[in-house]
């Protein structure tokens, strides 16, 4: 049976939940091997956590140069791993870190890579929304391993209970890859709300507010939500860009995806098109976002979201 690999992706000693997304679709495709990169004395830990989901093995290396040398040390020990046991594909989550390294791998293993699929099939077509949402492309790779990354929540995780063999492999990294020392790291400020790629429901807000996005987060904060922002709310300075989504920003397929005075230009809908429910809330009924909503509210977002929020934690109780 076929080999895939995935890139068990994790944070502060915890396995994101993509990890295991990764894992179901690959299983449709061979029998699923997770890559975990660590620091030293670190990869136990997170070897445990991988007990769920459709996983056959993990292999753990451990390696000091990753924190040193960033996604050349990384890329350097995955290509090692991919032209040693050349599996049929490599599934890695599509952040900004997953699709260069991805990159990498793909140019030290000679082999094709997609990027940003919405879904994997069993003979390995990655399918993708393209040109901002408008058009559906399925491809396959055609030379060497297929090396795919995946958006996160594009698939409901397996999470069936597993017992993977465990491997601990020592690679030593090539001076090709140290050319460039990281001196020092910054964590992200972390609030009290899901990260915005990993979210499982996201409430946005663009030009509507005005720049007053408290609404905003009240009614996400009552939902357990991500706060996500458009175009023109970052550009004007009125939330951060990090929490951008769009294009040009963060691309997201939460669960739900409530856009309030947001008008759906086709940057907007590139980063957020694949979500399952989408919500709009917007006084204008010409918006174009309306055309791909699944629920829609004619209103201004200052008056539906306030009486939104008292019904959501009254239903909680």
């Amino acid at each position: 049976m076929s080999e895939v690999f995935i890139l068990a992706q994790h944070l502060d000693g915890s396995i994101a939940g993509v990890t295991f997304e990764l894992a179901t679709l690959g299983a449709r495709a061979g029998k699923v091997t997770a890559l975990i990169l660590a620091e030293l004395g670190a990869g136990d830990a997170l070897a445990a956590q991988m007990n769920t989901g459709p996983i056959s093995k993990v292999i753990v290396v451990e390696n000091s140069d990753f924190s040193k040398y960033g996604v050349a040390a990384a890329a350097d020990a995955l290509g090692h791993l991919v032209k040693s046991h050349q599996p049929t594909a490599f599934l890695i989550a599509s952040s900004a870190f997953g699709k260069e390294v991805a990159g990498c791998v793909a140019v030290i293993s000679d082999s094709g890579i997609i990027t940003d699929a919405v879904d994997l099939a069993a003979d390995l077509t990655a399918t993708q929304i393209v040109f901002g949402g408008s058009t559906t492309v399925r491809s396959r790779i055609s030379h060497g391993c297929s090396i795919v990354t995946v958006r996160p929540n594009s698939v409901s995780a397996d999470l069936a209970t597993c017992t993977p063999s465990i491997e601990k492999l020592e690679i030593a990294i090539n001076e090709v890859a140290k050319k460039a020392l990281t001196l020092s790291i910054r964590p992200p400020i972390k609030g009290g709300r899901p990260d915005l790629t990993e979210a499982n429901i996201i409430v946005s807000g663009g030009r509507g507010t005005n720049g007053d996005f408290g609404p905003v987060e009240e009614f996400a904060d009552a939902l357990g939500a991500a706060v996500g922002a458009s175009r023109a709310a970052t550009d004007a300075g009125w939330y951060p860009h990090s929490f951008q989504v769009g294009q040009t920003g963060k691309t997201v397929s939460p669960s739900l995806y409530v856009a309030c005075g947001i008008s759906g230009a086709i940057q907007h809908r590139a980063g957020m098109q694949t979500s399952k429910t989408i919500v709009v809330i917007n006084k204008d009924p010409e918006a174009p976002i309306f055309e791909i909503a699944d629920f829609g509210v004619v209103g201004d977002l200052f008056n539906v979201l306030p009486q939104a929020s008292v019904g959501v934690r009254a239903r909680k109780g």
